[in-house]
């Protein structure tokens, strides 16, 4: 029986002084089982060091290696974004420059990309390292709530709605199919709380393409010099019920007008790349809507009556209420609609 050839393997690397860091993740790559037919390294402007380290780098690979050096500043969206459009290869890996891959990271990704054809995009988990890069033993899943209950919505077709409470998939964690590359790029820089790996998730989920491996394969280093990251958020102030009849009505509204912001822009920035009537689209309309209604009520309460009380009946503010509340949160979400 003939066996389906391997498919072929790039890896975007984006650097920005990161001289200190990098010698780490590139000997990662070297230990792979399955090592990359090409590395594309995009070089955003480093002044210590590291245009010298990855010239050396590049002389010594046993693989191909593409440098290119941004003659103007890019930002790391920007760059991502050109590193993903340089590579050429079936499978299009995601580098940070101050992580640490595990030896079987692509071999075990590329296996579970040809077992799912249906998948353009894959995200694997990983454990959460300190500066040293010692194993802290924590889950990066865990850290942005990627937990079992969303992982289980995330399956039964609730990705963009999972996607729309914050990123769950790490950029340098991910493997995208090369042909997916035109629908996730150019990637924007407008959407509060978005950057490019959660764009690409967004696009991901439109096409209910993107896939997940519960398997850490990697250590992702956590310090204060890094550009992008995920560190701990710190639990904000509970609002009591006297709270809400006593603070201004544009405190109230502040985080449902930034909400409602946020999900016009991802609309904004989908248009046009995933199908109007996917079921994607429906979730992202339908919560747009919502945050639309509470974000725009009347100052006549009589008038809020109906829209709250409706959005209550749906199960939207339940829907759409922080897991992590207690169970009448919604209730009193809904009350402080009407009154506050």
């Amino acid at each position: 029986m003939n066996q389906r050839k391997s498919p072929g393997i790039s890896i975007a690397l984006c650097t920005y002084n990161g001289a200190a860091y990098l010698p780490a993740q590139w000997d990662s790559i070297l230990q792979q089982t399955r090592l990359p037919d090409e590395v594309v390294i995009c070089d955003d402007g480093s002044t210590d060091g590291t245009i010298d380290l990855l010239h050396q780098l590049k002389a010594t690979a046993p693989f191909q290696v593409h440098l290119f050096l941004n003659p103007v500043q890019l930002g790391f969206n920007k760059n991502f974004e050109q590193a993903l459009s340089r590579c050429t290869q079936e499978l299009v890996f995601i580098c940070d420059q101050d992580d640490y891959w595990m030896p079987e990271k692509l071999d075990v990704l590329a296996v579970f990309m040809t077992a799912h054809p249906e998948a353009e995009i894959a995200f694997n988990n990983a454990f959460v390292a300190d500066d040293e890069l010692n194993n802290l033993h924590e889950l990066f899943w865990m850290r942005v709530r990627f937990d079992e209950e969303s992982q289980t919505r995330w399956m039964n077709g609730e990705a963009m709605e999972v996607l729309l409470d914050g990123s769950r998939m790490m950029g340098c964690a991910t493997v995208i199919r090369h042909g997916f590359i035109p629908k996730v790029i150019p990637i924007p820089t407008e959407i509060p709380n978005y950057i490019y790996d959660g764009c690409i998730s967004l696009v991901g989920a439109g096409y209910n393409a993107i896939r997940f491996l519960d398997q850490p394969l990697q250590l992702y280093r956590t310090h204060s010099s890094q550009q992008v990251g995920v560190k701990a958020a710190p639990v904000p102030p509970r609002t009591r019920l006297r709270d809400r009849f006593t603070r201004p009505r544009g405190e109230k509204l502040e985080p449902l007008v930034f909400k409602r912001i946020q999900l016009e822009k991802i609309k904004e920035f989908l248009r046009g790349r995933i199908p109007e009537n996917s079921l994607a689209m429906k979730q992202l309309n339908r919560k747009l809507s919502h945050y639309t209604m509470r974000s725009t009520l009347s100052r006549n309460r009589l008038a809020r009556v109906f829209p709250v009380l409706r959005d209550l009946q749906r199960g939207l503010y339940h829907r759409y209420a922080d897991a992590a509340t207690d169970w009448y949160s919604p209730y009193l979400a809904a009350i402080g609609d009407l009154l506050e």
